[in-house]
């Protein structure tokens, strides 16, 4: 079955990607609280231990790889089905973290 004959889309395949974009909106909704509380977090420790912590930054860093792909996503920028529908992503290379935080 072609699901884009004629320059027109299936209706059933509209559904099935609207339903994946609400669990999608669902779980943006959750992502975002738990971000907030990992930023809270993060500076609680920062301001305790003088220097931040490493799993929380990953974790952070994870998080908002997976907080972009939700993103294109809903917003018909990507086809690419986000978690839960695939993996979550990755985590960042030791390239892409700094090791210094600039406060200036």
């Amino acid at each position: 079955m072609d699901h884009f004959a004629d320059g027109k889309y299936s209706r059933i395949d509209i559904l099935k990607r609207l339903l994946r974009t609400i669990v999608c909106m669902i779980a943006f909704s959750l992502v975002k609280f738990l971000l907030q509380a990992v930023v809270l977090f993060q500076y609680a420790y920062l301001l305790v231990a003088g220097k931040s912590s490493a799993p929380l930054r990953r974790f952070g860093q994870r998080l908002s790889l997976y907080t972009f792909e939700l993103l294109k996503y809903v917003t018909l920028n990507d086809n690419k089905k986000p978690f839960p529908f695939s993996d979550l992503p990755e985590g960042p290379n030791k390239n892409e973290t700094p090791n210094h935080i600039d406060f200036s």
